[in-house]
């Protein structure tokens, strides 16, 4: 059975019709497959659209140039003081810093929190190891 034997195939009678049957088959295939794209296929878009979205293009290119422009004026503002006054200034960056130090410590003393359990949970479980051995 692992070669052909083209003789005894050529001996097997066809049925009649059946290439006949074959091909209407074959057709009504393509005619579904026909049948989906034309479904599928995508419509072109309607001239409203067309022109809104040409129109959302150059609005967003002059949008774009427009900052690219403005942006050697914003540039210009950042390198200013905003405290014409250093003893407002030193005591804005020392309320800061007193703000920032005063969170740190908070989380510092979380932090502390979490490690006097984690060592009581250390100590715990190797007292039980220990106790196992």
């Amino acid at each position: 059975m692992d070669e052909l034997n083209f003789e005894a195939l050529e001996k097997i009678p066809i049925p009649e019709g059946l290439e006949q049957r074959l091909s209407n088959k074959i057709d009504e295939w393509e005619q579904e497959e026909k049948k989906k794209k034309a479904v599928t296929r995508r419509l072109p878009l309607p001239r409203v659209l067309r022109y809104t979205a040409a129109a959302a293009c150059v609005a967003l290119v002059f949008g774009v140039g427009y900052h690219i422009l403005s942006q050697e004026k914003y540039t210009n503002l950042a390198e200013q003081d905003t405290y014409q006054d250093p003893v407002v200034a030193q005591q804005e960056a020392e309320r800061a810093l007193l703000l920032l130090a005063a969170n740190l410590n908070k989380g510092m003393g979380q932090l502390e929190k979490a490690k006097v359990l984690s060592d009581k949970a250390e100590n715990t479980l190797n007292e039980r190891l220990k106790v196992m051995k």
